[in-house]
């Protein structure tokens, strides 16, 4: 077995809306089907008994290894606690060749359980060992390193089931919620908003005292010291016991409480300087340690945090009541449990000697002992919820301290004998407040029940109501496309919107292009979706990037289906006909969200066929509104976009809006069809978006078929009294439609320029010369810049041979290089002739063609 082309799906994609990893998988025919390989099963449930259960597929009754491989990384991830629960096996037409897709949860965990799997499955080929427990621990850790900690997780969490969109920005817990202009970020439990200078006085403890005692919070006296005897000095001015700590420090570190005497301050003062410079002391504040978390304005939770502790027995050590506490389920090792495990350091021999012990002390039963003097969950505190218990002084306390600092989100320190009462009645104190809190102790408190903080967070972001979401609209067929995508973002920016648009010509904010080339892939539209400038995006959406790597997004508000012909590109990635190609490109149209629309061309019956499977309603286009599926989507009052009388309509029920073609310049009065189409698909889509006519209306009529509007797409110019047409068609349904428009046009004598698209079928390069032969006197043929994997002259050689049948061609020429090619066309033309250019490098051609026609 041949495992190859991994790759990683991050949308929803041609299997399914998981996220997934898709292999090649090639096996020779002696080991295809599993039953060939005696005592295969056995040998490979012997090493991973929890396997599925091995069920044929399809029309065959022969299970497959590469079926087995897909089950083995499936099995693999879900037994390492990964919620993955899909997988697919296609065999494609090569013989032993098959396509299998397996959900993951992180993408680097699919990938290791891809290469886990194969090599379970060549342990049990080779009746060799293969180390479960290690694969599945391995698959674990990675799978506890890559994914989101509790807190970001609880925050997407929430998110998720407001049906707001997020996506990681980096590996570590940096994620953006919504798209374009209504995105907003957290990082860890730290908000976008959230500010700097907030942040800096939060982690000044000095200031941050200041600042809340001029507020009227209370909080224990103390000041910065610079040496030891600078900290006695300030001890004594405060009052033994106190606190010594770094100025700054997080977790903890550094800290040491109830300092009474000169040598447990030095010995404070040398583990607060390895953290920190920055020395702080102050008055020692009696009590429990409570975190309050507040958001915005509300109190959301409260904790109260104790010290990792043991209870002595009379029997046991220290070190084996450790060990003891340690193996509680709820106890790991890093952050994914609702508690940690209790370090046995150098910190926790320290806090030990000061209560008379070592580890190996057999301390009393019912004896307390305490491991460290934080209550860090990190370090092996326990937290209980009191979020109940808080009086509404101690709330408006911690609020007005979150508040004073500027913090949006603030875990609050209170040191005090309980929150039952306000704080000054028990002589308590904030100690600190910290950004970015830990949302752990919140979410899984060691007692009493988690507090829904993840959507609080999630609630101060986005009002209710708000789902952090533009106007999607994605275009997806075989010609129009460009048009049509063009032709939708300039109605919505004449709707007031700033729109971002991705085709095969580049990406586009607002109007300025921001990046170039083609950019019709999912990588583009995920640039415009991060952009902040961006209020609606239309993506076109060609069908390699779905196969590599799915769609950029969830889901769509719209999805629009031009049309699907035979020329684009069926070959390859296993994409062998137009039905095949149907069921890809359909991808948008399954993922179309339930209140928006599916976009489809009723004349097509592919595309029609796509009805079945959209989530969404329909919105029908056609010239003909008397075609039957046109006649039926009418008489059942739905949308549908037709021409009747010269006239655009788009009706729906008893409701119609006309608008006449010949305020529509892009066809010509509507005697161009194909551009008729492309304006029936874009009027439905701004319609699907509820845009009002008299816009849609406005932004038909400014939008002009010029080279800065829509280059390569039915362009006209004028050379000594010829009409020159340049277009980017190259398949052969671009060539009829060319032809059936250019047919309308009058002209003395046709002649066109073309080459073709190495990477299409021989039939398929070798027809657009068979269609265009029918039509033109004169034919030049020229072979461009870029062969796509063919030889010298082979594509030549294919129109040159699809010329052989024409019935109206009487000269061939056949030219090396585009201009060259262009040139010739132009000379030979006379006043009143027309000529049509199927150039290939759009922006070069198009600025040569320009530059002759103004110089005559």
């Amino acid at each position: 077995m041949e495992v190859s082309r991994i790759r990683a799906l991050r949308g929803p994609n041609l299997w399914s809306h998981h996220t997934a990893v898709e292999a090649i998988v090639k096996c020779s025919e002696a080991e295809c089907a599993i039953a060939e390989l005696a005592g295969f099963e056995d040998r490979l449930r012997a090493l991973f008994p929890e396997l599925s259960i091995l069920q044929p597929t399809g029309h065959n009754d022969a299970i497959s290894i590469a079926h087995v491989f897909e089950l083995a990384a499936l099995g693999l991830q879900a037994q390492a606690g990964c919620p993955v629960t899909f997988s697919r096996t296609t065999q494609t037409l090569e013989q032993g060749v098959f396509q299998v897709v397996v959900e993951y949860s992180e993408e680097a965990v699919g990938r290791l359980a891809l290469e886990l799997a194969e090599k379970l499955i060549q342990a049990a080929v080779d009746n060799s060992a293969f180390d479960l427990a290690a694969a599945l621990e391995q698959l674990r850790e990675l799978d506890e390193d890559v994914r989101l900690g509790p807190s970001t997780g609880s925050i997407v969490n929430a998110a998720i089931a407001r049906n707001i969109p997020y996506r990681r920005l980096t590996d570590g817990s940096l994620v953006a919620f919504g798209w374009g202009s209504r995105q907003r970020k957290i990082q860890a439990a730290e908000m976008d908003g959230t500010s700097a200078i907030a942040e800096a006085i939060a982690q000044d403890k000095e200031l941050t005292k200041k600042l809340l005692h001029a507020a009227g919070v209370p909080v224990p006296m103390g000041r910065a010291v610079s040496s030891p005897d600078d900290a006695w000095a300030a001890a004594l001015e405060v009052g033994l016991p106190v606190v010594i700590k770094p100025k700054d420090g997080n977790q903890g570190k550094g800290v040491t409480v109830n300092v009474t005497t000169r040598e447990q301050l030095d010995a404070g003062y040398l583990a607060a300087s390895e953290f920190r410079d920055d020395i702080l002391v102050e008055r020692f504040l009696p009590g429990n340690d409570f975190r309050l978390l507040v958001i915005g304005n509300k109190l959301v939770a409260a904790a109260r945090r104790d010290p990792p502790q043991v209870v002595g027995d009379g029997k046991q050590t220290v070190r084996e009541l450790v060990e003891q506490v340690n193996k509680d389920p709820r106890r790991g090792s890093g952050h994914s449990t609702s508690l940690t495990k209790i370090r046995f350091d150098d910190i926790a021999l320290a806090s030990l000697a000061k209560q008379g012990y070592s580890a190996e002390s057999v301390p009393p039963k019912g004896q307390r002992v305490i491991l460290r003097n934080n209550a860090n969950l990190s370090t092996g505190g326990a937290a209980t919820d009191v979020t109940d218990d808080v009086h509404p002084e101690v709330a408006a306390r911690a609020i007005a301290a979150a508040q004073m600092v500027g913090l949006d989100i603030c875990g609050v320190d209170l040191v005090c004998d309980s929150v039952l009462k306000p704080i000054e009645a028990l002589n308590g104190g904030i100690v600190e407040v910290n950004a970015a809190p830990g949302l752990r102790m919140h979410l899984s408190p060691s007692f009493g029940k988690g507090r829904a903080v993840g959507e609080a967070i999630v609630d101060s972001m986005f009002e209710p109501g708000n789902d952090g979401r533009i106007p999607i609209i994605a275009v997806t067929g075989t010609n129009g496309k460009t048009t049509t995508v063009r032709l939708i973002a300039h109605l919505m920016t004449t709707n007031g919107l700033r729109t971002g648009m991705t085709n095969t010509d580049g990406v586009y904010v607002n109007g300025r292009q921001i990046d170039s080339g083609d950019c019709s892939g999912p990588r583009s539209a995920r640039n415009v979706l991060s952009h902040p400038d961006v209020d609606a995006a239309v993506f076109e959406t060609a069908r390699g990037g779905i196969l590599r790597e799915g769609l950029a997004y969830d889901y769509c508000q719209v999805a629009v289906v031009t049309n699907i012909g035979s020329g684009d590109h069926l070959g390859l990635n296993y994409i062998t006909t137009v039905e095949d190609l149907a069921v890809l490109k359909r991808v948008i149209v399954q993922n179309v969200a339930d209140d928006g629309y599916a976009v489809l061309n009723a004349a097509d019956p592919i595309v029609a066929s796509m009805a079945a499977n959209s989530p969404a309603p329909v919105i029908f286009f056609a010239a003909d509104p008397q075609i039957p599926l046109m006649a039926a989507q009418r008489a059942q009052g739905k949308r549908a976009v037709y021409v009747e009388n010269g006239h655009l309509i788009a009706a729906e029920g008893k409701m119609k809006h006309s608008i006449p073609l010949s305020e529509v310049p892009i066809t010509r009065n509507g005697s161009i069809g194909f551009q008729v189409e492309n304006v029936m698909a874009s009027v439905a889509a701004a319609w699907a978006v509820n845009m009002d006519f008299d816009v849609i209306r406005a932004g038909l009529k400014s939008f002009a078929n010029e080279n800065d509007n829509a280059p390569g797409r039915f362009n006209m110019f004028d050379f000594r009294g010829a009409t020159v047409i340049a277009d980017y068609g190259h398949n052969p349904d671009a060539m009829l439609a060319l032809v059936k428009a250019v047919e309308t046009m009058p002209a003395q004598r046709r002649s066109v320029v073309i080459s073709g698209a190495g990477d299409r079928r021989d039939q398929d390069i070798r027809q657009q010369t068979e269609i265009l032969g029918d039509a033109f006197e004169d034919v030049i043929l020229y072979q461009d810049q870029c062969q796509r994997g063919r030889a010298d002259g082979e594509v030549v050689a294919l129109l040159r041979d699809g010329l052989k049948t024409a019935k109206k061609t009487t000269r061939v020429d056949e030219i090396t290089g585009e201009f060259v090619a262009i040139d010739l066309a132009l000379e030979r033309l006379q006043a009143g002739d027309l000529c049509l250019i199927l150039i290939d490098q759009v922006e070069e051609a198009l600025a040569h063609i320009s530059k002759r026609c103004s110089e005559g």
